[in-house]
């Protein structure tokens, strides 16, 4: 996967325009809330989600922790899972550890654990975010590479030797449909794909679905197999998927290797069938990338 670019917002970003952010981000996280009590929801948060689903702007969510123990941290996990009731998020949901929050290494992992490991319970797929200096003292490895990791660093480049799903690399972004600066950040995995076929964050388990069961397929000659192949090099070369195409009108192996690299990123079976869905499924990704 190449990597995507988001923001993460809150009520300090006010009431963003989401039909100008809509193409402008591939993501958003927002803020939903803080502390151990469902009454501390983030004032936007409500309004924010409606918008990134009216708009088609796949989202994730962060907590702001307070806590100083793993008790608070199962506490503040219960209240989030609370407001995130009914909700559909691509991307993780994150708990934020900073401030006062990081008291030492064993604690800070310990909440962390107690935090992840309850929303885990109820479906959830859980993160920490921390800023890369204090993360490199405040989490044990084996903590910091269970949850999804999200690493605050801005600059060029983030001075991190191990794995990182994503990376908060500026707080002074601009970007159509926000007035002011807003928190900008890199996502390296395919959470959107990983969530929905393991179940997580209100989605049912899509392990095994098929997208079309007839189109062109392995054996397959012709002028609209050649069309698709030149799809094919398009989705390469907007680093969309990697195709190994002949030049010819047939559905080969190369092909074939192309058609189910792509249906397995997108969480379907890979079946080999080029089928409508999928021939538009894959426009509209080189479409987009296109367009940025």
């Amino acid at each position: 996967m190449s990597y995507k670019n988001g923001i993460d917002i809150s009520a300090y970003q006010g009431s963003p325009d989401f039909s100008k952010l809509k193409n402008k981000v591939d993501f958003v996280i927002l803020r939903a809330g803080y502390g151990r009590y469902t009454d501390q929801k983030d004032k936007s948060f409500e309004r924010n989600y409606s918008e990134c689903r009216k708009h088609g702007i796949p989202v994730g969510a962060y907590w702001f922790s307070y806590a100083v123990t793993p008790a608070d941290a199962k506490r503040e996990a219960l209240a989030c899972a609370e407001v995130l009731k009914g909700k559909r998020l691509e991307y993780p949901v994150y708990f934020d550890v900073e401030g006062k929050s990081l008291v030492n290494k064993a604690t800070v992992s310990a909440m962390c654990e107690a935090f992840c490991g309850e929303l885990e319970k109820q479906g959830w797929f859980a993160g920490i975010y921390m800023s890369r200096s204090p993360a490199q003292t405040m989490l044990t490895e084996q903590t910091a590479s269970r949850y999804a990791l999200w690493l605050a660093e801005y600059g060029t480049s983030l001075n991190w030797s191990g794995a990182v799903g994503m990376w908060q690399n500026s707080s002074t972004g601009r970007v159509s449909g926000i007035s002011g600066n807003v928190d900008t950040d890199i996502c390296y995995v395919d959470y959107p794909t990983i969530i929905k076929a393991g179940g997580f964050n209100g989605f049912s388990a899509e392990c095994g679905r098929v997208l079309d069961t007839e189109g062109l397929e392995k054996g397959g000659r012709g002028d609209g197999v050649l069309a698709y192949k030149l799809l094919l090099k398009l989705a390469d070369k907007a680093g969309i998927i990697t195709a190994k195409v002949d030049d010819n009108g047939i559905f080969g192996e190369g092909t074939l290797r192309a058609t189910n690299s792509y249906l397995k990123k997108m969480g379907y079976e890979e079946n080999g069938i080029a089928g409508e869905k999928l021939m538009k499924m894959l426009y509209s990704d080189v479409e987009k990338t296109i367009a940025k």
